[in-house]
């Protein structure tokens, strides 16, 4: 099912398919049962290219679409799905079950855990962290009269933290070194080096006030 002529030497490739237009750069691990490549809705394959950058390791069961752009030092748990046209930076890991939709930007040095999903047009910067079970959003007023047309995901600037289970809304911005406690509902942007928790979430602390 591998699409050899496309791959690196020294990299160790499973029981997976490879559509052309990807490049995986060595030294990477693509386990069985992993589709890298797949054109989205209107593209045919081979339209769009896929570069992976070095020392990947893509586990077993993970979708990544055509268009993207991923450095290097990449990980994915299992059963990830990577939609098209992303920007995703170096040493980012992604958890077992979690989605990113598509025109989705990821800086460098990004944890996203375990059935996390981030629709499209969300930001990720730099050092952000993202527990198990947080979801963003991007539809103000879902299935409203061009909603698609005005969709705006969350931006999350560069070292904030979000706990599990915590819901964000659309547009909503998360300002830098930031924390949201688990289980919060984010209705509005968060100041930067802040805690913040609850439903509506509210500012109950300063990072820089905390034990650690």
């Amino acid at each position: 099912m591998n699409n050899q002529e496309h791959l690196p030497k020294n990299s160790v490739v499973g029981d997976c398919k490879l559509y052309l237009g990807v490049e995986l750069v060595p030294v990477s691990v693509v386990e069985d049962y992993c589709i890298i490549g797949v054109a989205p809705r209107g593209h045919k394959e081979g339209d769009l290219r896929t570069v992976i950058g070095s020392e990947a390791h893509i586990r077993s069961h993970t979708v990544i679409y055509a268009g993207n752009s991923i450095g290097k030092n990449f990980q994915t748990g299992n059963k990830v799905n990577i939609r098209e046209l992303n920007e995703i930076g170096d040493n980012v890991s992604i958890g077992t079950l979690s989605v990113i939709e598509h025109h989705v930007h990821i800086g460098n040095n990004v944890r996203i855990h375990s059935q996390v999903f981030v629709p499209e047009y969300s930001v990720l910067e730099d050092g952000t962290w993202l527990g198990p079970n947080v979801v963003l959003t991007n539809a103000k007023y879902p299935l409203s009269p061009e909603a698609k047309e005005s969709l705006k995901g969350p931006v999350i600037k560069k070292g904030a933290k979000i706990g599990a289970n915590v819901t964000i809304l659309p547009g909503v911005v998360i300002g830098k070194n930031a924390l949201v406690g688990a289980g919060s509902v984010v209705v509005r942007d968060v100041p930067d080096g802040v805690v913040v928790v609850g439903n509506p979430a509210r500012v109950i602390n300063n990072i820089s006030e905390l034990p650690y």
